[in-house]
């Protein structure tokens, strides 16, 4: 049988005095006598009187809860963000609540509705390939719900987000293989959507024009980041009239996917067509033929970051600040 929860209304009969006086004896207000505190929190003890964390925080209008939305846990590199999210806001005893929306744009707004209805203090959010808009994200601003994202930000739109140097890293792969001698290049980008992926087509583009390579249309391809349509891309790439000496991916994540296309047609990847990409994921080390070279983007760093400015926001005198853009520089690993 359940015992019944033991209430300030408990104690203020036992006392024979009233709730307000319990009330402000258990958050030692000034008002309150010295032997009335002594009474009140004795009657407390003796009854187990235990403090309802949800009646507390919802006087304070506070749930000490952030969500975080993000593409999928299983990529490293978000599970290196959420460890550094989580390592912030614990720290200032907050909790942490994860959704993913595995690239879906529907998954991403119910998780948006969820969080909206528990009413978190803040969000985090690196947005699904399929995101194209931002109204979605305007329902958080109306319950006065800031948000940070990081990695993956939406277009053309005043945010306050943590990112890295995308178009410069993709420069200077372009840089790298141009001085291996590489100059048939192609892409495999994310979605056009994707903010990083403008980012990492100027820097294609940028660095095929200042060291005169050919930059040829067929070779540059968008992907919805999925398996299926990374090996559809990337099938299509070989059987072209010429096959790309090299093929600047996405993330690691596509081009393990590409790699496994050309092992299909009977190619050595980084042999017969070299890989470049980003992210630097641990696994790759292990591969007979890794790429040739992987952009760190520091995801621990990313986080954190965007963990840190969340809180600034939180904490915030002032009920508006302007948005601010975090740059955290990344760097070309040379396997």
């Amino acid at each position: 049988m359940q015992k019944t929860q033991v209430t300030i209304k408990h104690i203020a009969q036992a006392l024979n005095i009233s709730i307000s006086t319990v009330s402000r004896a258990l958050q030692n207000h000034p008002r309150i006598g010295l032997r009335t505190k002594e009474k009140v929190f004795e009657m407390a003890q003796k009854l187990n009187y235990v403090p309802n964390p949800a009646a507390i925080l919802l006087k304070k209008n506070k749930t000490y809860t952030i969500g975080v939305v993000l593409p999928h846990l299983q990529e490293e590199f978000f599970s290196q963000a959420i460890t550094a999210i989580e390592d912030v806001i614990s720290a200032e005893n907050y909790n942490v609540v994860v959704s993913q929306s595995r690239d879906k744009l529907e998954r991403e707004n119910r998780a948006i509705k969820s969080f909206i209805s528990s009413r978190v203090d803040g969000v985090i959010a690196s947005i699904s390939a399929e995101t194209t808009q931002y109204y979605q994200f305007r329902e958080l601003e109306k319950y006065g719900i800031p948000i940070v994202f990081f990695d993956r930000a939406p277009k053309d739109v005043a945010v306050n987000k943590v990112r890295g140097n995308i178009a410069d890293a993709a420069f200077e792969v372009i840089d790298f293989l141009a001085k291996k001698g590489i100059k048939k290049v192609a892409i495999l980008n994310g979605p056009a959507s994707l903010e990083i992926s403008d980012e990492r087509l100027m820097g294609y583009w940028g660095a095929m024009k200042k060291f005169n390579l050919p930059i040829i249309q067929n070779y540059i391809k968008s992907t919805d980041l999925s398996k299926e349509d990374t090996t559809k891309k990337m099938i299509e790439l070989l059987n072209g009239d010429e096959l790309p000496e090299a093929v600047f991916c996405f993330n690691d994540y596509v081009a393990l996917y590409a790699m496994q296309a050309c092992k299909q047609k009977g190619l050595v990847p980084n042999k017969d067509i070299m890989f470049v990409s980003f992210a630097n994921l641990p696994i790759t080390t292990y591969l007979d033929n890794p790429p040739l070279a992987s952009v760190e983007q520091f995801a621990y760093q990313m986080g954190e970051k965007a963990a840190q400015l969340l809180l600034k926001i939180i904490h915030a005198e002032k009920e508006t600040l302007d948005p601010e853009d975090i740059v955290v520089n990344t760097k070309l690993i040379i396997h």
